[in-house]
């Protein structure tokens, strides 16, 4: 946890320093690619956390099921945490570890997006489908 907190104090005081906007298609020091990953990040997570209130909007009316997805997302969370912690930490220390990890995060994030969005589509009929349609 220190790591992350350190990470972004790292990350905002970066930005802040940043006169010109960033190009993340061409990103050339470090500092531009662990930005632009963390931006990435930052939007995947934007529509994890819209795909997951619009799943448990439409849960609203089942208390049973919406604890039961509260419990996978927390659950979801950790392991993806724990799964970034690992997967970035040969660069523990090192200057790429910001983009290491937020590139992982964005990964992740993305297929949980991917999941709950699916959810949202289900076939009528679907009787594995837990969440009902609109």
């Amino acid at each position: 946890m220190r790591i992350a907190i350190a990470t972004a104090a790292a990350l905002m005081l970066a930005a802040s320093a940043q006169a010109q906007p960033l190009n993340c298609a061409n990103a050339a020091t470090q500092t531009d690619m662990n930005l632009c990953a963390d931006q990435a990040y930052r939007k995947s997570d934007a529509a994890l956390n819209k795909a997951y209130k619009t799943v448990i909007g439409r849960l609203k009316d089942d208390r049973t099921k919406t604890t039961q997805l509260q419990a996978a997302q927390k659950a979801w969370l950790f392991f993806r945490d724990a799964e970034c912690a690992f997967s970035a930490s040969g660069t523990t220390g090192g200057s790429a570890y910001p983009m290491v990890l937020s590139q992982c995060l964005d990964a992740l994030t993305q297929t949980r997006t991917k999941e709950l969005d699916a959810y949202l589509k289900c076939q009528e009929g679907d009787m594995s489908c837990p969440v009902p349609g609109r």
